[in-house]
């Protein structure tokens, strides 16, 4: 008979693939955004404030599926196949957006 996944595994490959989601939405829209406003968007504006906020909640839940995928990947008698998934998700988008930010500030 073989072990069972680990629930928090679960958790956090579920976590991190909805919050890179999300988080790609986010940068999706943020560019159209920026794209159709004449001038480009104004950090001030509703719709900055709310992709901001946006992104910062994207980024808290990939932290939480950090400590998920941390936590399923040292349980005993677990596969920790879902724990390392999200934890190659969750580092994954997180590492996207900060090379994003920093493309950005580039230019």
């Amino acid at each position: 008979m073989h072990t069972p996944h680990s629930g928090m595994g679960i958790a956090a490959f579920i976590t991190a693939v909805c919050g890179a989601v999300l988080m790609l939405g986010l940068v999706v829209i943020a560019g159209i955004i920026e794209t159709t406003t004449p001038g480009g968007m104004e950090e001030t504006s509703m719709s900055a404030i709310l992709v901001g906020l946006g992104l910062m909640l994207t980024a808290l839940m990939q932290l939480v599926a950090f400590g998920l995928g941390v936590a399923g990947a040292v349980q005993a008698d677990r596969r920790r196949v879902f724990a390392v998934l999200g934890l190659v998700f969750s580092i994954g988008s997180m590492l996207g957006v900060v090379l994003l930010m920093v493309i950005g500030s580039l230019s």
